[in-house]
């Protein structure tokens, strides 16, 4: 709890032992021979004492011209109690929708915290070694290539690649996972993950401002400011019906009265004229406590607040409360395969129908792929395994869907798919075996084929399982791979549907094509994690990256990221977008309803100041406890 809860909590407690005993004996007081001006400054005592903020927020409300709001329908309605004399109820108003600020505050407070935790990646300094001693300096002042050196204990300030040492890794911030993962020489490690057991030399990939950790904060901050079709809803509908209530109430308090001052009409049930007039204001007071709209303007950003708290604490970022609700309307999504479907770990497992020795295949691939970071490349320079000269490769050319081009050595080296042996004209022979295929030609002439197979994520078959469970229709595959490989990956995961041998346009094409066959609210998303994924992932209803090993293009284009990389996450996010748009339909029935009811209660003269109190910080205490709900998400 912080110091401003802590501060409201000892109003409302010292309030309450002043008001409660007061309230207990004012039968007594009224009629003892006390005088009425003794009598309401005691009242006034802990009314101003738990009150004194909504009347000062209420008097600046009316000063800068806005004046409907909460603040000033509670200080019209308890000041005009105690007018008429009821102390007691205009008190116990303000003391208990000050609980109800105090549920509400807490709430906010809690959503905050979670995001808060993840807040925490953001690393205080970063340690460089000068002159043989270690120097902290601030992460933005470190340069890409740097030599960092992170200590157990502490964060690692910026993205990198290990140099020396090994330890583990606690990377809960980012992914939601609470088991630590193992880090040696050659690892990349991202910035906010915590270094555990060893010490850590890292090289730097990238500055501050580009870093993972500066990129989800960035993603964080700026979440609140998406607002949900609901909250627009619910700020144009607050707008528009505190001035109606208020305008209400002061009919009720007026026109009633005088209609029956002038025709006598029901004039039989009232002692005096004065006794008529304060029945009818009371009444007005009673509907303005009610007719608050405190629990539904409170509850429903709320609930998109902890909503997008719960989800983060699993690893799954939602940008925005507008994409938290498009999620919920999932019904088909659609996937990359490689690093989302697939691990992204290419091994080249065979050589096939060259002329060349295979360490002379893989040389001319490697090196002709030497400049590109996807992971067929990668896996290529791996299988090579000898240092890199990049001075031997000029007029590199990478054509989109096809391959690389380049002078190796001066030999002409075209390497991709068969759409580039078609592409320079050179006849290609087919594979049979099942995997990625990368022909290649040399001067022209064809140097044969290698086959590079990746493997499945180890959770990818359940993932498709569960958002079948969840109520998605149709999962598809969208790939640029071969069809034999896409239809084995397919049939092995349970997806409904797959189309392979697609350039990045084509990808556009599909998902256009699958949103077209969306009807009503149902609504597509878009799994990857590549660069050629960034215009499908715009172009989607919702788009979901892969945030460890996905590109900063994707990232930037996604409106979802995953920090882990599971597709299981998948579900789940649909899961938590589902509960807390459930939960936010339920808090605006349920305050409808009961204040509606009450409203007519009110202006029949059957419903009292304590009924008002029930019907507005009551249905906002409960609203408030149900919006919290949404930040528990591990059972679903």
């Amino acid at each position: 709890m912080n110091k401003k809860q802590k501060n409201l909590l000892i109003r409302i407690i010292v309030s309450a032992i002043f008001f409660v005993p007061l309230y207990l004996i004012s039968e007594d007081i009224v009629h003892a021979d006390i005088p009425q001006w003794l009598i309401i400054v005691l009242f006034l005592v802990p009314y101003l004492l738990v009150g004194f903020d909504i009347l000062r927020k209420a008097a600046l409300g009316i000063k800068n011209r806005q004046v409907f709001d909460e603040n000033f329908l509670m200080t019209v309605a308890t000041v005009g109690a105690i007018i008429l004399g009821e102390y007691g109820e205009g008190v116990a108003v303000m003391l208990l929708y000050q609980v109800g600020e105090l549920f509400q505050s807490y709430a906010v407070g809690k959503s905050r915290r979670n995001i808060s935790d993840l807040m925490d990646i953001r690393p205080d300094y970063a340690n460089i070694e000068v002159d043989g001693e270690l120097t902290q300096v601030d992460p933005d002042e470190v340069e890409i290539g740097s030599i960092i050196i992170v200590q157990p204990g502490e964060k690692i300030p910026l993205d990198g690649v290990i140099v020396e040492g090994n330890s583990a890794l606690n990377t809960s911030a980012l992914t939601g996972e609470s088991k630590p993962i193992d880090a040696k020489a050659g690892d990349e490690v991202l910035s906010g993950t915590i270094n555990m057991t060893g010490v850590l030399k890292i090289e730097t990939t990238c500055e501050f401002d580009e870093s993972t950790a500066s990129k989800i904060l960035d993603l964080v901050e700026n979440a609140s400011s998406r607002k949900s079709k609901s909250e627009n809803f619910i700020s144009k509908f607050a707008r528009v019906y505190t001035p109606i209530v208020v305008y209400a109430a002061l009919a009720l308090a007026i026109i009633p009265p005088l209609f029956m001052m002038l025709t006598g009409i029901g004039m039989g049930g009232y002692a005096t004229t004065g006794q008529l007039w304060m029945d009818w204001v009371l009444r007005a007071c009673t509907f303005l406590v009610i007719s608050c709209p405190c629990a539904i303007v409170i509850s429903v950003p709320l609930s998109f607040f902890a909503g997008i708290g719960g989800a983060s604490k699993e690893g799954i970022l939602v940008k925005g409360s507008n994409y938290l609700e498009t999620l919920s309307e999932v019904r088909v999504v659609a996937f990359d395969k490689t690093g989302t479907i697939t691990k992204g770990n290419f091994e080249v497992t065979a050589i096939h129908h060259s002329p060349l020795e295979e360490k002379m295949m893989l040389e001319y691939a490697a090196l002709a792929e030497c400049h590109s970071s996807h992971p067929i490349s990668l896996s290529l320079q791996q299988a090579y395994a000898k240092k890199i000269d990049p001075s031997r490769v000029t007029d590199v050319q990478e054509i989109s869907g096809h391959g690389i081009m380049a002078k190796v050595d001066g030999h002409d080296v075209a390497i991709g798919n068969e759409k580039m042996m078609t592409k320079v004209g050179v006849k290609f022979l087919p594979c049979h075996h099942t995997g990625t295929i990368i022909h290649m030609a040399l001067d022209g002439e064809y140097a044969g084929h290698i086959v590079i197979s990746d493997e499945l994520k180890p959770t990818s078959k359940e993932a498709i399982a569960q958002l079948k469970n969840a109520g998605v229709e149709k999962t598809v595959m969208l790939t640029g791979d071969a069809g034999a490989v896409a239809e084995k990956v397919a049939a092995e995961v349970g997806l409904t549907d797959f189309r392979a041998e697609l350039l990045p346009a084509d990808k556009v094409t599909a998902v256009e094509e699958l949103l077209a066959e969306c009807s009503g609210k149902k609504r597509l998303a878009f799994v990857g994690d590549g660069i050629n994924d960034a215009p499908v992932l715009s172009r989607a209803d919702i788009g979901i990256a892969m945030g460890a090993l996905g590109s900063d293009a994707a990232i930037e284009a996604a409106d979802v990221v995953l920090m882990d990389d599971d597709p299981l996450k998948i579900a789940k996010a649909i899961k938590i977008s589902r509960k807390c748009l459930r939960i936010v339909k339920q808090n605006i029935t349920i305050a409808l309803v009961i204040k509606l009811g009450c409203l007519a209660l009110a202006a029949l003269g059957i419903a009292n100041m304590w009924l008002a109190i029930i019907a507005d910080v009551g249905v906002m205490i409960i609203a408030v406890l149900n919006a919290i709900r949404c930040l528990y998400t591990k059972n679903l």
